[in-house]
C-alpha cells in the first residue's frame, strides 16, 4: 500500500507486535522544492537517513509492516510536531516558547540541512507550509497510528521500532568521555517511551549481532517516541539511532562496500527482535537478498 505520503509494506500476516517505521529515509524531491532551495541536489541530501528503509526491509518478512516515508526529511522533518512551526522560515508564524529543535532550525519545515546550512533564501508561505502538512505529515501519523492501534488490538501490545540513522560525527563527543564509540543508540526517552524488558531485548538483539550499543546518549528519541510511546496503554516506542559509517559513504551518500553484509546482519536483528525461528529467519534473509528494497503492497 502507498500513497505520496509513504509507503507500507505489510506481512502476508502480521505475526509479531512490532511497527517499523523510517521517516526520515524519504529521497522523493518535490521539484519545486528543488527550485526554491539554495543548496544543489547532492547537498540536501545531507539530512537524509539514506538507505535505512533498505537495511530494515526484510521486516515484512518476519511478520511486521515496514511504514517507509517518501518525502525528504529536509522538506518535511515527520520527527516533529505539527506545531513546530519556525518563525524564522515562515511567514507569520509568533515565536513560540523556547523549543530547541527550533531554535537550531530543525523544526518541522526545517530552515537547515546538517552543518547548520541554510535551505531556502528567504521565509515561505504560512498557507505552502500548511499545505505540506496536510499532504505529507498528518498522512503518514494517520497512518502510523492506525498501525499500532490495530496491532495492539490484536496482541494486546505494540512496539514501534522507529528507525534512524546518525552522522559518525555525531558520536564524538561519546568517544570522547572515554567510553568506546557506539554504534547503535536505542532511545526510550529516559523510560518514559517504553519498558525496560522491551528496550533490553532490541539491545540484546543488537549486542548478539556485535554492535556496541548505549542508551539516550546521545539521542533520547524525538516526537515520535515521545508522541506515541506509552508503556501503561502496552505501547512502546524506541528510536534506533545506526552509525552510518558502518553501511554508507557519507560524503557521496551511497552505499558502501561493505553494504550488503551490514544488511544482513541487520535482517538477523530483525529476526531476533520479532522473535522469527531460525528457519524463517533464514528464509527471510534470502528473500530479502533477492529483492532488495522491498516493494510495496
Amino acid at each position: 500500500m502507498s500513497s505520496d505520503a509513504y509507503m507500507l509494506h505489510r506481512p502476508g500476516q502480521q505475526t509479531c507486535p512490532m511497527v517499523f517505521s523510517s521517516p526520515h529515509s524519504g529521497c522523493d524531491y518535490p521539484s519545486e522544492f528543488l527550485h526554491e532551495t539554495v543548496l544543489d541536489s547532492h547537498a540536501i541530501r545531507s539530512s537524509e537517513d539514506a538507505f535505512i528503509d533498505r537495511l530494515f526491509g526484510a521486516a515484512p518478512a518476519f511478520g511486521a509492516p515496514l511504514l517507509v516515508a517518501r518525502a525528504p526529511r529536509a522538506f518535511i522533518d515527520l520527527n516533529r510536531g505539527a506545531d513546530e512551526l519556525d518563525p524564522a522560515v515562515i511567514e507569520g508564524v509568533e515565536r513560540p516558547p523556547h523549543n530547541p529543535r527550533i531554535s537550531s532550525g530543525l523544526g518541522v519545515i526545517p530552515r537547515v540541512v546538517s552543518g547548520g546550512r541554510q535551505i531556502y533564501h528567504g521565509k515561505i508561505a504560512r498557507a505552502l507550509a500548511e499545505a505540506r502538512l496536510a499532504a505529507w505529515w498528518h498522512p503518514w501519523h494517520d497512518r502510523l497510528r492506525s498501525l499500532i492501534e490495530e496491532t495492539r488490538e490484536r496482541f494486546g501490545e505494540a512496539v514501534l521500532i522507529d528507525c534512524h540513522s546518525m552522522p559518525h560525527e555525531a558520536i564524538d563527543l561519546q568517544a570522547r568521555s572515554g567510553q568506546p564509540r557506539p554504534q547503535i543508540v536505542l532511545g526510550d526517552r529516559f523510560g518514559a517511551s517504553a519498558k525496560r524488558d522491551v528496550v533490553d531485548r532490541i539491545a540484546s538483539a543488537f549486542e548478539t549481532a556485535g554492535l556496541r550499543v548505549s542508551r539516550n546518549m546521545p539521542f533520547a528519541g524525538a516526537y515520535i517516541t515521545q508522541a506515541y510511546g506509552r508503556p501503561p496503554r502496552n505501547v512502546h516506542a524506541v528510536q534506533i539511532e545506526i552509525d552510518r559509517q558502518l553501511y554508507m559513504d557519507e560524503d557521496r551518500i551511497e552505499p558502501h562496500a561493505g553494504f550488503e553484509d551490514f544488511r544482513q546482519l541487520i535482517t538477523g536483528v530483525i529476526a531476533e527482535i520479532t522473535g522469527a525461528d531460525a528457519m524463517a529467519a533464514a528464509e527471510a534473509a534470502t528473500l530479502a537478498g533477492r529483492n532488495p528494497p522491498l516493494a510495496a503492497e
